[in-house]
């Protein structure tokens, strides 16, 4: 294929057959696990996601750690999906490993704020720039108490997202943009609440669209990713997010920010790197090092608002929190990320490699002549079948090739390379190697001459 030559529509059905085949072989252990699993998990694991990768069988994993994974063949991979950013600083880190192991023999949950919550809310606020903090147990658990804590302070009923936008399992924001007008996602299972009612949804990158939306003055808050990492790697442009920040404080709507993946572009994440002022700011996943833990961080202002709607309320169930939040062994799991993993020598080293392993896609990609792109964030980067990256989630999708993708992931893996199943993102870890990078090159470079040859 040459540059504006689309790959072919079955993404060369003769190689893709070769490689199911190739990964059926490789694989015996994983097939029979997964064969034995269906009699008593759905589909035959814990998460039906875990079904999403484009192999002919699951993988089962045996071990990992820092940046490789072992499956249960015994088969080895350098892993540059990391647990789809839950683990980016590399599986099972050595200083969270031992915090976990020590607090295991110490209690693991009492509904009571363990002994390290001064010092774990001192290191929030130093690391991430917000003063006030509260935990949850995932960041979709966390975006669902902002969304109440946004209403309920603000007194206004409706959402604002952005097309593409992706916040975990919070049925307000699975909602999709047709003609202009909000309608229900029609993938999502048991769906009753009537999201055009309540959610607004514009395109990325589109202020004129943003300020329309917030003009009326209902909108309680802009809850969004710095950038668009679920649909295909979107960037803001230029000058996008200080207008957006403006446009918010203009109409009295709180700010948002989802970083659970864009954690990524630096220490301290996006807003701290790049200086903006959110009035809330919501992490997951990654935050303390893989083991499942969220938190929301606010500003005071903010935090005495909350007070006071809590205090207007009758008492009661608030809606907001679980009994497992800021338990004993997160919050010691989360003490040890937070003065270990979320460090600047640790990004130096992510985002180094990850410019060098950008940089070598796109001499690749130059080489074979193809009319393809790398969109990069700090250490999360994404390979796109366009010749400039795009500014929307309708752009990734016109330039989508869900076919050549599949190809590209199972002929990678039957290699030893782990990408995300969900579209081409690239993660760097701590423990990712230059042996690691020049792998995933070599493999890439091996895939484009076949996939020509084909």
């Amino acid at each position: 294929m040459t540059a504006n030559q689309p790959a072919p529509s079955l993404a060369a059905p003769s190689l893709f057959a070769s490689e199911r085949q190739r990964f059926l072989d490789l694989h015996p252990r994983s097939l029979a696990l997964g064969r034995d699993a269906t009699q008593h998990f759905l589909y035959g694991v814990p998460l039906h996601w875990m079904r999403d990768w484009p192999s002919p069988a699951c993988l089962f994993m045996q071990s990992a750690q820092g940046a490789h994974l072992i499956c249960a063949d015994g088969l080895a991979y350098s892993d540059f999906c990391l647990g789809d950013t839950g683990a980016m600083f590399g599986h099972s880190p050595t200083p969270v490993a031992q915090a976990i192991v020590q607090q295991a023999t110490q209690g693991l949950t009492c509904m009571l704020p363990s002994t390290r919550t001064a010092e774990v809310g001192r290191l929030l606020a130093a690391t991430f720039g917000l003063p006030q903090w509260q935990m949850a147990l995932t960041a979709s658990d966390a975006n669902r108490f902002v969304l109440r804590w946004a209403r309920a302070v603000t007194q206004r009923p409706q959402l604002l997202v952005f097309e593409g936008c992706y916040h975990g399992a919070v049925d307000d924001t699975l909602a999709d943009l047709q003609d202009g007008q909000v309608v229900a996602r029609p993938s999502v299972l048991g769906q009753v609440h009537n999201h055009a009612a309540f959610t607004r949804i514009v395109p990325f990158n589109d202020l004129a669209a943003l300020e329309a939306a917030l003009s009326d003055g209902q909108v309680a808050c802009l809850l969004a990713e710095p950038a668009l990492t679920n649909c295909g790697l979107v960037l803001p442009e230029p000058g996008f997010w200080p207008a957006a920040q403006a446009l918010c404080q203009r109409y009295g709507t709180l700010l948002a920010l989802d970083e659970t993946h864009t954690l990524s572009t630096g220490c301290g994440g996006y807003a701290r790197v790049h200086g903006l002022a959110p009035d809330l700011l919501i992490m997951g996943k990654a935050v303390a090092g893989g083991l499942p833990c969220a938190v929301y961080g606010f500003t005071d202002a903010l935090a005495e608002r909350m007070r006071q709607a809590k205090q207007a309320a009758p008492e009661g169930h608030s809606g907001i929190g679980t009994t497992l939040a800021g338990n004993a062994l997160t919050l010691a799991a989360l003490q040890a990320a937070l003065t270990r993993l979320h460090t600047p020598g640790n990004y130096a080293h992510m985002l180094a490699l990850a410019d060098r392993l950008a940089q070598g896609l796109r001499e690749r990609i130059q080489a074979h002549k193809l009319d393809w792109c790398v969109t990069q964030l700090g250490a999360r980067m994404e390979l796109q079948y366009g010749s400039t990256a795009p500014r929307n989630a309708q752009e990734v999708l016109q330039a989508s090739q869900p076919a050549l993708e599949a190809l590209l992931h199972l002929y990678m893996l039957n290699r030893g390379v782990l990408l995300t199943p969900f579209h081409n993102m690239l993660l760097v870890s701590p423990a990712t190697t230059q042996a690691d990078v020049q792998r995933l090159l070599d493999v890439f470079d091996a895939f484009l001459r076949d996939l020509n040859a084909d």
